[in-house]
């Protein structure tokens, strides 16, 4: 009897088609060299993040389960007929997140170039953060400064931030960049701490958006005359909402208002339906700033191989992806 494939050996597998650059090379260092490729363990990473496996001894479990579908998963997991043992998993699964911006930059890159998505509208992405909640309980100011950690459940690497939705939270930005288009496809992203400033982490993500890009809208908090040169230096168009006083009468506004409407249907409901997919409306289901990474940044990129799988399969790009993965 010939094995289908299930949804998750399937995106799975999609892990090989992630356009990913040679690595440079180096001067010989001490040490055992890398017997594993990067690519299986973003393998298993797309595992963790579709079965909400947070930790590494969970995913280790799991694989090494007596099924059909976990038999298929631990030969996507071996390398020339070898298994890594589980201190080279907790290892590299660890230094993912140093990388994992660049896996999500390419797919995305590589998605643009197959889905067309500006074909019928404007080449914009919208750029903006969305606050994460960190596990645990919340370390307040007055603790934070006197080094007290009233409870262990705390996690002492999130911090504090305000959001307009949201008002104070305790944990994590997610900093994202998407596509303005009938699909939204992300095309950048970073997470940091709840403090991080937003137009600090722009640059990082601007840098390494698709040639196809010409115009970025965000907020107020990236109208800052250091990205608007940096957009105009990669020639393209930053429109940000003006600082000021309500209701702007400046001959600008009204082209504002159109481009601030497409931003907020793209990117904040792009934030609502990711949340809603991977769990993240309340509090995440990590600890620390690596392993939050790790987690957060692997959502996106399930998100990425997810939209390739649908488009390859013929189904909605929009509708219908929690569902998708919830049976995987």
């Amino acid at each position: 009897m010939i094995l289908q494939d299930s949804v998750l050996v399937a995106l799975v597998r999609l892990v090989d088609r992630i356009p990913m650059p040679e690595p440079p090379e180096k001067a010989k260092t001490r040490g055992r060299p890398k017997v594993y490729p990067d690519r299986l363990f973003l393998k298993a990473l797309v595992i963790m993040i579709v079965r909400h496996l947070p930790k590494v001894h969970s995913l280790l479990a799991v694989v090494a389960e007596p099924t059909p579908q976990m038999s298929q998963l631990r030969q996507l997991l071996t390398e020339d007929g070898r298994f890594p043992s589980r201190r080279t998993w907790e290892r590299r699964l660890k230094a993912i997140p140093q990388t994992l911006p660049g896996p999500d930059r390419l797919l995305g890159c590589y998605l643009v170039q197959l889905v067309k998505p500006w074909e019928e509208c404007g080449r914009a992405a919208a750029i903006d953060s969305t606050p994460l909640r960190s596990k645990g309980g919340v370390w307040h100011k007055k603790h934070r400064q006197a080094g007290i950690v009233p409870h262990t459940s705390i996690d002492t690497e999130a911090h504090w931030t305000k959001s307009g939705w949201h008002g104070w939270v305790y944990g994590w930005k997610l900093h994202l960049v998407t596509t303005v288009a009938a699909v939204w496809i992300p095309l950048a992203a970073q997470l940091t701490s709840a403090n991080a400033a937003d137009n600090e982490q722009a640059p990082a993500l601007l840098k390494k958006l698709p040639a196809e890009v010409r115009f970025i809208l965000g907020d107020t908090h990236y109208n800052d005359p250091a990205l608007q040169q940096l957009c105009e230096e990669s020639d393209r168009i930053l429109v940000t909402t003006k600082r000021g006083k309500y209701p702007h009468e400046d001959d600008g506004v009204e082209v504002r208002r159109v481009f601030h409407k497409l931003r907020s249907t793209a990117i904040e409901n792009f934030n609502g339906q990711f949340k809603d997919i991977f769990d993240c409306l309340g509090q995440v289901a990590t600890r620390g700033l690596v392993s939050t990474q790790r987690y957060v940044l692997g959502a996106v990129l399930v998100y990425q191989l997810t939209i390739l799988h649908r488009f390859e399969s013929n189904q909605d790009l929009r509708v219908g992806l929690k569902p998708f993965l919830q049976a995987a």
